[in-house]
């Protein structure tokens, strides 16, 4: 329970055009590291918008102290309801033109805001932009995470992220650096039981959105076993999944005759599974493994790959798990005609 009157009611600032969207609960081990690395900004002309999510720690303190020696920041303190709700509730309170991310257990190098500004100025049909990302500390990062922040940072232009946009989310969401004026006409986040900050980067990719990102390294992102992105069931594989088949059906299979799904092992059979799931129909699997071709899966014939060309009227979702198939795939799918984004995409 949050005491009443504890602390004074949230103050407007001045209006900056850049709008930080804080939320946070029980964040106080890491805040004061956070709140420094923001204080440090070459670009200072942006406000605070703190949503502190019911903590019981020294968070509240922490926050209104900060707000207390800086206009720029603002606190607002609500009951336990969790991170869609506050970073609503932290957009409502925004005034800027620009929402840049910030989550308390990170730190954001002095660069950061400035160089995603200038690209956002730079290039008015970019609605969005992250930047390069390190996991911290070292010791606590794994061959997966390691291999998600390879990936992160391989993005480095408007056609790289666009190409992988059903790999994973491109963009690193405390690295989110976005137009709000676009987040306010796809309704802002939503709580569906999938990734909140993927969900937004497709609903803006779906209307037409294009992202950059600076490919500079300048968020430190702290990787451990109690982030939510490890504990929550919203960020699971099989959400993740849900969320990339409900997105794909409602654009690139929009008006296509099914799906071809390229690899019957365990990635493409779930993506199947979720497939069907928005009501799309799988007309055949691909696969190199002559013991599969022949098969059935799902009512659909696994074939080998030169197969894949009696279904020219339908899409292909390439959705092989292991190493470096992605790339391999899409090499085999240009060789037969086929072109990545009209007529296939990877996903993970």
């Amino acid at each position: 329970m949050i005491p009443s009157g504890a602390h004074p009611a949230p103050r407007r600032c001045r209006a900056a055009p850049i709008s930080v969207l804080l939320p946070v609960r029980n964040g106080a081990e890491h805040l004061p590291e956070c709140i420094a690395s923001l204080r440090a900004q070459t670009d200072g002309d942006f406000e605070v918008v703190a949503v502190d999510d019911g903590s019981q720690d020294a968070t509240q303190d922490l926050l209104h102290d900060w707000a207390s020696a800086d206009s720029r920041v603002r606190v607002i303190a609500q009951e336990p309801s969790g991170l869609v709700v506050a970073l609503e509730r932290a957009r409502a309170h925004a005034s800027g033109v620009w929402l840049a991310r910030m989550d308390a257990d990170d730190t954001a190098l002095p660069g950061r805001f400035g160089a995603q500004r200038a690209l956002m100025e730079s290039d008015p049909s970019v609605v969005g932009c992250g930047c390069g990302v390190r996991y911290v500390p070292r010791e606590r990062v794994r061959g997966g995470a390691l291999r998600y922040e390879r990936w992160l940072n391989s993005l480095t232009t408007s056609d790289a992220l666009a190409r992988d946009m059903f790999v994973e989310c491109p963009l690193a969401h405390p690295a989110f650096f976005l137009r709000a004026d676009v987040v306010a006409a796809v309704r802002g986040y939503r709580d569906l039981g999938w990734p909140e900050d993927y969900d937004l980067i497709l609903r803006l990719w779906r209307a037409g959105g294009r992202f950059g990102t600076v490919p500079e390294v300048l968020l430190h992102w702290r990787e451990g076993e109690r982030r939510l992105s490890r504990t929550h069931p919203s960020y699971s594989h099989e959400a993740f999944r849900r969320c990339k088949a409900h997105h794909l059906a409602a654009s690139l299979l929009s008006g296509r005759d099914g799906v071809v799904v390229w690899g019957a092992g365990p990635t493409g059979k779930s993506f199947a599974r979720a497939l069907e799931g928005e009501g799309v129909r799988i007309r055949a699997f691909v696969d190199l493994d002559p013991r599969k071709v022949g098969q059935y899966i799902r009512g659909a014939p696994v074939l080998l790959p030169a197969g894949i060309q009696e279904y020219r009227d339908a899409f292909c979702v390439a959705a092989v798990g292991r190493l470096g198939a992605r790339e391999e795939i899409r090499a085999s799918l240009v060789a037969l005609g086929w072109r990545e984004g009209p007529d296939f995409v990877a996903v993970a």
